[in-house]
């Protein structure tokens, strides 16, 4: 479907808001895809909160101009689809490297995160970060672990007491 300027620039438009606002993007070849896999993946996308989109590659160009995503610009070649993470980093990488391991016909082609591209193999590193609620509670716990063995040495001599007194008073109280 062909689209009119001004249709052109509201996608390039709203592509560049996106863009703007998100730590990663991932573009995927989708050459071969069915209808039903495309909805599947979409419906995926949906529900981890992640923009995907098909974009002319001379609108995206235009769309990733003065973003943080500017290194994908010469990448874009072929059918590519656009997934952008709106919140955690890893989350468009995760759904697009989750579909891609069920359908081989969705090829990962670039990944970027925070205005550096990385290798499209690096989309398991970067589907494997944390969320940002996995990291807190990590470095909560990282935290809480001296203190908590703090506590437990300084308690420490004071159970012992208390078990050797119990101790001596049950060997009385059986003699």
């Amino acid at each position: 479907m062909s689209l009119n300027l001004e249709a052109k620039k509201a996608v390039v438009e709203e592509v560049a808001e996106v863009a703007g606002n998100s730590p990663s993007a991932v573009a995927a070849e989708y050459s071969g895809l069915s209808v039903g896999d495309m909805t599947e993946l979409r419906q995926s996308a949906r529900d981890a909160g992640i923009y995907l989109r098909v974009v002319r590659n001379t609108l995206a160009r235009r769309a990733l101009e003065d973003t943080s995503f500017d290194c994908m610009r010469e990448g874009l070649v072929g059918q590519l689809i656009l997934a952008f993470s709106r919140d955690e980093p890893g989350a468009a990488a995760k759904v697009i490297r989750d579909f891609a391991k069920q359908n081989d016909k969705l090829i990962v082609k670039l990944v970027a995160l925070e205005g550096k591209l990385l290798q499209p193999s690096d989309i398991d590193a970067l589907a494997s970060l944390p969320s940002k609620e996995q990291a807190i509670s990590m470095l909560m716990g990282i935290m809480m672990a001296p203190v908590a063995s703090l506590a437990r040495t300084l308690a420490e001599p004071h159970a012992k007491l208390v078990r050797t007194v119990k101790a001596v008073a049950d060997q009385k109280h059986a003699a």
